[in-house]
């Protein structure tokens, strides 16, 4: 064997997990299907300023180890995500707290505000959620559902809300404070210098093999190295054997400007569901920039089918319980590691996938 590690994919959790294993002396090789290393999270400058290609990404955590590993490779800027969403003509702040209420229902202060959601609550009759719809309005009513919620989220998954898992909301925060930090994790920022150079800082030492897929040079592939770390989709590795699991695609179109601002925030939300994109990403604002243009991205859901790229797992009791016997599979390898997003099947921010990686590494090179 010529390698000890072949890695399927220079994203995170490969990217991690090759420079910890090559930090211990191993020989590795990472490979990606893509022109470019980084997966998703990869940047590119255009006009001076970081383009998130694959959308916005903002790196959060409350994990001092993950923060003390992630800061050997960048700097961060102190960027506080505070998204705006956009319903009609008019603006709301993201995530529901004070500002929100205020902007609804004139409330100034928590009592307030807790009494209109209660009085909507009571009013919908609903006790015990079952799906999306009902938890987003037993926890806040049904005027921030209609507007904040129901059109977005539908776009978003390509099914009505009714057709979702409840647990899709309870991630969003609701707050009684006029605090528009979408995020209450302690540290938060964008890598000065973009992600792109993150990535590169890790496979530092490494080979690296791009334009190169997987499926269709697997039987040489798997020859050269002793174990596979696998950050594609499990189910493609088993050929589909027990059928698809589902995915949410996504479609960017982003242009450059000739003006210095186009709308004021980084990230703003289009909330109803006429309008085909769910939000806007103005990068220069990631990290303050004055540059005298701007590059602005519209990110549109898509349906995903074979051969196209996922972006997120669909996570209901069906593709739960599909993944289940594909996991149950990969449990019985002893030549290969499943990791990532597409690897296990689950929704992974960043700070997680990283924490992933390095338990992944401690304890295959332990």
């Amino acid at each position: 064997m010529k390698y000890d590690y072949l890695i399927v994919g220079a994203g995170l959790f490969g990217a991690v997990f090759a420079c910890e294993a090559t930090r211990k002396g191993k020989k590795c090789l990472v490979i990606d299907k893509r022109d470019h290393i980084g997966g998703n999270i990869y940047t590119y400058e255009e006009a001076g300023i970081q383009v998130h290609k694959y959308g916005a990404h903002i790196f959060h955590t409350s994990d001092d180890r993950v923060w003390r590993y992630i800061n050997q490779f960048a700097t961060f800027n102190r960027f506080t995500n505070s998204p705006m969403a956009r319903f009609g003509d008019k603006l709301y702040n993201m995530p529901f707290n004070m500002n929100t209420f205020y902007q609804l229902w004139g409330v100034t202060t928590p009592a307030e505000a807790k009494a209109e959601i209660a009085r909507q609550v009571q009013e919908s009759g609903i006790s015990k959620p079952k799906n999306l719809e009902e938890q987003a309005i037993s926890m806040v009513g049904k005027d921030i559902y209609e507007i904040l919620v129901k059109g977005y989220t539908a776009k978003q998954w390509g099914r009505p809300c009714a057709e979702l898992p409840s647990f899709i909301i309870k991630r969003l925060p609701v707050r009684f404070t006029f605090d528009n930090n979408y995020f209450n994790d302690l540290y938060q920022g964008i890598p000065t210098e973009g992600y792109t150079a993150i990535v590169e800082k890790l496979l530092q030492g490494v080979e690296v093999k791009l334009s190169c897929d997987f499926f269709s040079n697997r039987t040489e592939l798997e020859e050269i190295a002793d174990r596979i770390v696998f950050t594609g989709m499990i189910d493609q590795y088993y050929d589909y054997c027990y059928g698809e699991l589902e995915y949410r695609g996504l479609r960017f179109e982003t242009e450059t400007l000739d003006c210095d601002n186009f709308q004021g925030n980084a990230v703003i939300n289009y909330n109803e569901y006429e309008v085909p994109y769910t939000r806007i990403i103005e990068h220069k604002h990631f990290a303050f920039g004055t540059q005298e243009k701007t590059v602005i991205t519209r990110e549109y859901p898509t349906k995903w089918e074979r051969g196209q790229e996922p972006y997120y797992p669909v996570n209901n009791d069906k593709n739960n319980a599909l993944y289940e016997k594909y996991r149950a599979l990969a449990a019985k390898e002893n030549r290969v590691i499943f990791g990532g997003r597409l690897g296990q099947y689950r929704y992974f921010d960043m700070h997680q996938v990283i924490a992933a990686a390095l338990d992944c590494a401690d304890q295959e090179l332990r």
